[in-house]
């Protein structure tokens, strides 16, 4: 098999163990569950494109766009990362249209496993698709906001007590905090959370379990850079998150390179 395009976040279907595919251009798509087991071989020819506009651009930033569309885009909003500083509750913001379809709608407060706890935030829609970029193990629903600024502002509030981050190395070792009652630490968070949010709390205590297509988790693990390192050998030992785990604890987050032209032998 050998596919070429740009690469885009892979896409992911909630099965068990969860189903990746990677959608190179309008009519290249690959089954990456297909590949593990497998040898395999990613290069890179050296083009890169913006993966908002789609010029050429000699550098990324902020996983696949050119400086122009980095500096505009409502992709690439300072609230894209501190949802906190949305404005779009307020019909403000880069694109207020895109604002209004995208922030001003029902996003959830979340608290995701792995090597430990973590909360985050997500439009509603997004789930179970964020929980499985993040490499999350099991997640649970702590608050649904009507706007992305009010889940950003319970956040924020949440971050003195526990951590917002996800330990990259861990969760590709597949570390794991087995021993927490999930339901019990949300509530606990819940009881330490503000009470003037509590009319946001959720009820929903549904825990998604999530299981990763992998054949053997590295116990230790080495970046790989395709700007250093454009071709990329070795057996695909599975994917988590958005990470290709390959053997000798090679790994590779495909979103980082967004908008790489690559092409794929197999």
């Amino acid at each position: 098999m050998i596919a070429e395009g740009n690469i885009s976040k892979m896409r992911v279907e909630l099965e068990h163990p969860v189903h990746y595919s990677l959608q190179l251009s309008d009519e290249v798509k690959v089954d990456m569950n297909d590949l593990i087991g497998k040898e395999i071989s990613l290069a890179f020819n050296g083009v890169i494109n913006c993966v908002n506009c789609g010029r050429v651009t000699k550098k990324s930033f902020a996983q696949g766009s050119c400086y122009p569309c980095f500096i505009n885009s409502p992709n690439n909003a300072e609230c894209i990362i501190r949802p906190e500083l949305c404005r779009a509750h307020l019909g403000e913001g880069r694109d207020p249209e895109w604002e209004e379809r995208n922030h001003n709608q029902p996003h959830i407060v979340y608290m995701a496993i792995g090597a430990g706890i973590k909360v985050g935030v997500t439009r509603e829609t997004q789930i179970p698709t964020r929980w499985i970029d993040q490499g999350a193990w099991k997640a649970v629903r702590l608050a649904r906001t009507p706007n992305r600024y009010q889940a950003g502002v319970i956040e924020v509030d949440m971050k003195s007590h526990v951590s917002d981050k996800t330990h990259w190395m861990k969760m590709l070792k597949n570390e794991l905090a087995e021993d927490l009652d999930v339901i019990k630490v949300k509530e606990e968070l819940l009881q330490i959370m503000n009470d003037k949010y509590n009319d946001f709390h959720s009820e929903d205590n549904e825990i998604i379990e999530i299981n990763y297509p992998v054949l053997e988790f590295p116990t230790k693990v080495k970046s790989h850079n395709l700007d250093k390192l454009p071709l990329l050998k070795g057996k695909l030992m599975g994917i988590k998150g958005q990470y290709l785990i390959f053997d000798g604890g090679i790994v590779i987050n495909l979103r980082k390179y967004s908008g790489y032209h690559i092409e794929i032998t197999a």
